[in-house]
C-alpha cells in the first residue's frame, strides 16, 4: 500500500507541475501577444510623431508651395485656384437670397434675408440632408436633377406668404469640389473628391448643370455665384469681422482659402480687380511633402482609394479617412493577438469605423469605457477587457493628434505666406517695417470635424501656438463659423446685387 501511494503522489506532483506549465506558458503567450500589441502601438506613436521641428518644416513647405502655385499652372501640387471673388460682404447688403451646399456627406438648403445691417442676418429654414450614397456615382444628370427637386420641395414649403412669389430667386450654388473658374458664377470641374465618382461630370461647367436642371423643373431661379464652401466660409467670417483672410474647413475632407493680392498671382498677369486682391482656393488636400509623417496604415489606405497617390494631405486629416486609419491599426493588431478574440470580418471592410465613432471613443469618460465596447461589438469585437478599451483609445488620441497638428502646420503655412506669422513670409515685395508689424488675422474655420470632435479641435490649437509662438499667437484667432460655407455664398450673392 505504501508503494501506492508513493505512486500516487509521484502522479499528483507531476499532474500539478503539468498544469502549472500550461498556466505559465499560456501566460508567457499572453505576454508575448500582449508586447506584440504595445510594439505595434509603438511604431504608430513614432510614425506619427509631430514635433514643433517639424511642423516648422510642413509651414515653410506649404509657404514654398503655395507661392509656386501662384507663379505657374502645374507648377505646384497646389492648384491655387482663381475664385474671381474680389469683394466680400461688407454689412449693407439687403435682400433674400437662397443657398445650395453640395459638399462631401450632406447637402443643405437655406434662405437668408438681410436688412442691411451686420447685426440684422435672418437665416431661415435651414435643411440639410445625407446624401444618398447611389448619387455618388451615378451620372450629372441625375445628380442635378435631384438637387433641383430638393430646391423645389423647399421653396414650395414658403406658402403664399413668401415676400419672393413672383421674384426671380438668386442663388449661389456652393460646390465643395475642385473647379477651375472663368468667373464668379461659371466653371468646370477638375475632379471628385471625398468619394464621388461621376467620371462624365469632369470638364462640365458645373453652374449650367445646376442651372438646366432648375429650368428643367421651371423654377424661376438664378445661379448667381459658384463658390467653393471655404470660400463660403471666408466670406461669412469677413461678414462679421473685416480681419478674417483666411478660412479652413475641417470635414469629410480639408481644404482651405484666403486672400491674396492680386500682384502676387503670376500666372494670371495683368490681373486687375478694384480691390486689389482676389480669394484664393488652394485645394490644399493635394498638398505633399516628405516632412509629412507617413504610416503604412496611410500607404496601405491611399493604395486601396479611388483616387491613389492623390490628396495625401487630405487623407491625414479629413473626417473621411481618420476612422479608417484607426480600423485599419485595430485590424492589424487582431491579426497578430487574440486580446480582441476571432478576428471579425468587418475589420476588413473599409469606412466601416466612421470618424464620429472614433471620436465617441476618444472622447469617452465613463469609468469603463462603455462607449468603447459599444461601438467595437457594433464591428463584431466583443468582450473585450478595459486594457484593450484603453488601447483603442490611445489609437484613437495618435491619429487624431497627428491630424491636429498638421493641420495647424497647413495654417500657419498660409499666414507665412501672407506676412502674418511674424517672420515676414514669402511676401513678394513688402518692405521690411510692413512686416515686422503684426496684425490681427481672423481665421474662419468650419466643417464637422472640427465642430464636432473636441480633441480634434485643442489638438490643432494648441499646436498652432506651439509653430507661432505665445507672442505672434495671440494675434492670430480662430473662429468657428456654423453654416458658414451656405450663409457664406448667399452673402456674397447679396453682395454682387448691392
Amino acid at each position: 500500500m505504501g508503494k501506492v501511494a508513493v505512486a500516487f503522489a509521484a502522479v499528483a506532483v507531476v499532474a500539478a507541475w503539468s498544469v502549472a506549465a500550461v498556466m505559465v506558458g499560456r501566460r508567457l503567450k499572453s505576454r508575448s501577444k500582449w508586447r506584440a500589441v504595445v510594439e505595434i502601438l509603438k511604431e504608430l506613436e513614432d510614425d506619427c510623431d509631430t514635433p514643433v521641428g517639424r511642423l516648422r518644416q510642413l509651414v515653410d513647405a506649404m509657404a514654398v508651395e503655395m507661392h509656386a502655385g501662384l507663379a505657374s499652372e502645374g507648377g505646384s501640387k497646389l492648384k491655387m485656384l482663381l475664385t474671381f471673388v474680389h469683394h466680400l460682404p461688407n454689412g449693407s447688403e439687403k435682400g433674400t437670397y437662397y443657398a445650395l451646399h453640395l459638399g462631401g456627406t450632406y447637402f443643405r438648403i437655406l434662405r437668408v434675408h438681410l436688412g442691411g445691417e451686420r447685426s440684422y442676418l435672418d437665416v431661415q429654414d435651414v435643411e440639410r440632408h445625407p446624401i444618398p450614397s447611389h448619387l455618388m456615382n451615378t451620372t450629372s444628370e441625375i445628380l442635378f436633377n435631384f438637387l433641383a427637386f430638393s430646391m423645389e420641395r423647399f421653396i414650395e414649403k414658403e406658402g403664399n406668404g413668401s415676400s419672393s412669389q413672383g421674384v426671380k430667386r438668386e442663388l449661389a450654388f456652393t460646390f465643395s469640389f475642385p473647379v477651375k473658374h472663368s468667373s464668379i458664377s461659371s466653371g468646370v470641374l477638375l475632379k471628385w473628391t471625398k468619394g464621388f465618382e461621376i467620371s462624365e461630370m469632369v470638364g462640365k461647367d458645373v453652374a449650367e448643370c445646376l442651372q438646366g436642371a432648375l429650368n428643367r423643373r421651371g423654377l424661376d431661379m438664378h445661379v448667381a455665384v459658384l463658390v467653393n464652401d471655404t470660400v463660403g466660409a471666408l466670406s461669412l467670417g469677413y461678414y462679421h469681422d473685416p480681419d478674417t483672410v483666411v478660412a479652413v474647413v475641417f470635414g469629410t475632407g480639408s481644404n482651405a482659402c484666403y486672400l491674396e493680392r492680386t500682384d502676387a498671382i503670376i500666372k494670371s498677369q495683368g490681373l486687375l480687380t478694384t480691390s486689389g486682391s482676389m480669394v484664393v482656393n488652394m485645394e490644399w488636400g493635394n498638398f505633399w511633402s516628405s516632412h509629412l509623417p507617413r504610416t503604412s496604415y496611410d500607404i496601405d489606405l491611399d493604395a486601396d482609394s479611388s483616387n491613389p497617390n492623390d490628396m495625401g494631405f487630405e487623407k491625414m486629416i479629413g473626417g473621411l479617412y481618420l476612422g479608417d486609419i484607426v480600423r485599419r491599426v485595430i485590424l492589424r493588431m487582431s491579426q497578430v493577438s487574440d486580446i480582441f478574440g476571432p478576428t471579425s470580418s468587418m475589420l476588413s471592410e473599409p469606412y466601416v469605423l466612421r470618424t464620429n465613432s472614433v471620436s465617441a471613443m476618444h472622447e469617452d469618460d465613463t469609468p469603463e469605457l462603455q462607449e468603447v465596447a459599444r461601438i467595437l461589438q457594433d464591428l463584431g469585437v466583443s468582450e473585450v477587457p478595459l486594457k484593450v478599451r484603453k488601447l483603442v483609445v490611445k489609437i484613437c488620441d495618435v491619429v487624431t493628434r497627428r491630424a491636429g497638428r498638421l493641420a495647424a502646420a497647413g495654417i500657419a503655412g498660409i499666414l507665412k505666406k501672407i506676412g502674418r506669422d511674424g517672420s515676414g513670409g514669402i511676401t513678394s515685395g513688402r518692405s521690411r517695417s510692413e512686416v515686422q508689424m503684426q496684425k490681427r488675422t481672423v481665421v474662419a474655420v468650419e466643417g464637422g470635424l472640427y465642430m464636432n470632435y473636441t480633441m480634434f479641435r485643442e489638438y490643432m490649437e494648441e499646436a498652432l501656438v506651439e509653430i507661432l509662438g505665445e507672442e505672434v499667437s495671440q494675434y492670430v484667432v480662430v473662429k468657428a463659423m456654423e453654416d458658414g460655407s451656405s450663409i457664406g455664398s448667399a452673402l456674397l450673392v447679396a453682395s454682387l446685387q448691392s
